[in-house]
């Protein structure tokens, strides 16, 4: 007999009648997936259609309509060279438009005044040199102001007294823009292109490979600028909500990062069993999964898999770099998950409500974690039963997740709509512990 030996629960378990019971071995969560419940519908009503007269101004983060929102921090556009990322830009490098923005949320999570007030956070030097060139632009005012004035209004402001406030008063609300801590990153089409009617939505998926890797790549950069930003900021969380049903409140691709000043009840059970078994990330993610055959894909530097003990369907996207942070991956590493991202997306398909979720090592642990991206499909609703018994009901197990997601994959591949590279399914190796984070040096 073996004192002090303990066995890992099972985390997946199929009753006789095919009900399949999970549990998520980071979080507790219990799931059941109920025999007969897994039948309904799983993409998002479409709307009727209606014909597009002007595409470049249907919603607030159209290319059309940039002076409505805040003054953007970045942009990448292409130029002669391929790809160009510029910082700082001016209303008057609007034009042509970019393929991605970065721009500050109108209502942050949290505010400029939160880390003011709580911390004595003041803009860095840099912002503040680029705030006033920006305000000292009559366009560049004009644009700020008329941002400012709209979003008082919302807070409750009158007319009269916006009307009544001076120069110096609007301008006390620039720095919650320059030296925003939530920050939206926008893609330039909200229709494919070439669409007719409302009904062709751009999303991830429809992206091309070469697209989404600048997409994933300027979401990197400027979650590690968030943190140069901000001395405070010790995690920077970076999510994506796709479609209404996962919180979208625009129907307009787009990913958000907000510094916050903890770490999250995920991170710190995640980083206490880290310290009790360094390698369960692998043991209990990767691992598990191939032994259960729910590997879906994989390529050089990442491998996705039907996740398990989720509230939602969600396909689990890890990154094997030995690095943590997202933003010290090489550029095959980045590129590796991106692809995978990406085709989890197009595999998902546009139609599905979708939240895009990050997890990494926060930037003030000594505990190394890979690099994580969950994609969860928000296709049920939680009703009484899940707060009655904190048991919840995911109308999709994960060997259904898998089936469905590797026979789309297929069809994609051989369209030529993801990136080369890909083993699917059974082309997967599957070596255990693939993920090589525990080989992170502080």
């Amino acid at each position: 007999m073996l004192f002090g030996y303990r066995p890992e629960p099972e985390y997946l378990t199929t009753m006789d009648d095919g009900t399949v019971k999970q549990l998520n071995p980071f979080t507790g969560v219990e799931v059941w997936t109920v025999a007969g419940r897994g039948k309904r519908p799983i993409a998002t009503a479409v709307p009727q259609p209606e014909p597009l007269t002007d595409a470049d101004n249907y919603c607030v983060f159209c290319p059309g309509r940039y002076a409505q929102t805040p003054p953007e921090k970045a942009r990448v556009a292409r130029s002669a060279d391929g790809w160009e990322t510029r910082a700082n830009t001016l209303p008057a490098d609007w034009w042509p438009a970019a393929e991605f923005r970065r721009i500050p949320n109108l209502f942050e999570i949290l505010s400029y005044d939160y880390w003011h007030a709580n911390y004595g956070y003041e803009l860095p030097l840099a912002l503040r040199d680029h705030m006033a060139d920006y305000l000292a632009l009559p366009e560049g005012w004009e644009h700020a102001s008329a941002v400012i004035k709209s979003k008082l209004r919302a807070m409750g402001k009158t007319d009269d007294e916006i009307a009544a406030m001076d120069r110096e008063a609007l301008s006390a609300h620039a720095p919650s823009f320059f030296g925003s801590s939530h920050d939206v990153i926008v893609a330039r089409r909200h229709f494919t292109d070439g669409a007719t009617d409302n009904t062709a939505l751009a999303s991830s998926g429809t992206l091309s490979p070469e697209e989404h890797e600048q997409f994933i790549k300027f979401t990197v950069e400027s979650a590690r600028s968030l943190y140069a930003q901000n001395r405070y900021a010790r995690y920077v969380a970076v999510f994506q909500n796709w479609l209404r049903p996962a919180g979208a409140s625009i129907d307009h691709l787009h990913k958000q990062l907000v510094a916050i000043d903890e770490w999250g009840t995920q991170h710190q059970q995640a980083i206490a069993q880290l310290r009790s078994n360094p390698n369960i990330f692998n043991e209990a993610a990767v691992n598990y999964a191939s032994y259960k055959n729910l590997i879906i894909a994989e390529n050089e530097h990442a491998v996705a898999f039907a996740g398990f003990g989720h509230r939602y369907p969600t396909i689990e996207i890890f990154s094997k770099s030995a690095s943590c942070d997202p933003w010290e991956h090489t550029p095959e590493e980045l590129r590796s998950m991106s692809d995978l991202i990406h085709a989890m997306h197009a595999a998902s398909g546009p139609g599905v409500s979708t939240n895009e979720e990050w997890h990494y090592r926060p930037i003030d642990s000594d505990m190394p974690q890979p690099w994580r991206v969950m994609l969860k499909w928000r296709i049920s609703t939680l009703a009484g039963f899940e707060g009655a018994t904190k048991i919840y009901l995911n109308t999709v197990d994960p060997y259904s997740l898998r089936d469905r997601v590797v026979s789309t994959l297929f069809d994609l591949r051989t369209g030529g709509a993801i990136a080369p590279g890909i083993r699917i399914a059974t082309e997967c190796e599957c070596r255990p512990n693939p993920l090589r984070y525990a080989d992170h040096r502080l």
